[in-house]
C-alpha cells in the first residue's frame, strides 16, 4: 500500500475514533458496553495505521540515502 492510500486511511480512522467517542459520551452507562468495544477495536485499527505509515516512511528515507562506500 502507498504512503498517500495509508495516510488516507489514517485519516478516516482518525474520523471514524471520534465520532465513537463522542458517541460514547452521549450514551448511557448500561449500552455503553458495545460502544466501548468497537472504540477499542477502532483505536487499535488507528494504531496499526499510524504504524504502517511510519515504516513506510522509514523505508523510504532509507531508500532514498546513498549509499557510503
Amino acid at each position: 500500500m502507498s504512503i498517500k492510500l495509508l495516510a488516507l486511511e489514517l485519516y478516516r480512522s482518525r474520523q471514524d475514533v471520534a465520532r465513537l467517542e463522542a458517541q460514547c459520551e452521549a450514551l448511557s452507562v448500561s449500552s455503553r458496553d458495545d460502544a466501548l468495544e468497537e472504540l477499542r477495536q477502532s483505536r487499535a485499527e488507528l494504531q496499526l495505521l499510524r504504524k504502517m505509515l511510519d515504516d513506510k516512511k522509514e523505508s523510504s528515507i532509507l531508500a532514498v540515502r546513498p549509499r557510503v562506500y
